[in-house]
C-alpha cells in the first residue's frame, strides 16, 4: 500500500466515508510533514518517516489515548529526538492522552509525566517521574535505574558498585 492508502486503512474499517478518509488522511499528513510521501511505498521512507506515518495513521482516527509500544527503538538518536519533540507537540494540539511503553529510561525522562515499572508482567512501583527516576522504592527499579549507562566514567562506577551491592 502507499503511504495514503496505509493511513486510511483504519478509517476504512471504521466506516468512515471515503471523502471524509481523504480528509482526515491530508490533514493527518500535514501535520506530521508527510504531504509529500503520500503516493511512495513504505520501503521508500526511512525508519522516521515510517514512525511519522504510523502515528498519522493512528492520529487519523482521532483517538482519545495513542498507546505506543516501543516506538523509538528502531531510530537514531538525531531521529529519536525529533520525534519526541513532534509527538510532545501533537499531545498538546491534539489533547490525547499517550501511554509510552518503553525500556530506554533516557527516552522515559523525557516524555512521561508519571512512570508505572513492570517486573514479570506485575506492576513493582508506580509515580510521577521524578519519584521513580529520583527515588525509587523498589528493589527492582533500583537495579534498572543504577543499569542506565552514563557517559561519566567515575558516575558510571559508582552506579556499577551500587548495582552490584544490590544483588547481594
Amino acid at each position: 500500500m502507499s503511504v495514503a492508502e496505509n493511513m486510511g486503512f483504519a478509517l476504512k474499517i471504521a466506516g468512515v466515508p471515503k471523502e471524509e478518509r481523504d480528509h482526515r488522511v491530508l490533514e493527518a499528513a500535514k501535520l506530521l510533514d508527510l504531504e509529500d510521501y503520500l503516493d511512495r511505498k513504505p520501503k521508500a521512507l526511512s525508519g522516521g518517516q515510517r514512525q511519522r506515518v504510523g502515528i498519522a495513521r493512528a492520529l487519523a482516527l482521532t483517538p482519545d489515548l495513542l498507546i505506543a509500544d516501543e516506538p523509538t527503538s528502531a531510530l537514531d538518536v538525531s531521529v529519536q529526538a525529533r520525534f519526541l519533540e513532534l509527538l510532545q507537540e501533537l499531545q498538546g494540539k491534539l489533547n490525547f492522552a499517550c501511554l509510552f511503553i518503553s525500556h530506554d529510561l533516557a527516552v522515559v525522562d523525557i516524555l512521561c509525566h508519571r512512570i508505572a515499572v513492570m517486573q514479570n508482567g506485575f506492576l513493582v512501583e508506580v509515580g510521577d517521574r521524578d519519584q521513580i527516576l529520583k527515588n525509587p522504592k523498589n528493589e527492582y527499579t533500583k537495579r534498572l535505574i543504577s543499569a542506565v549507562p552514563v557517559p561519566d566514567p567515575a558516575e558510571q562506577r559508582i552506579r556499577r558498585e551500587a548495582r552490584l551491592a544490590l544483588k547481594k
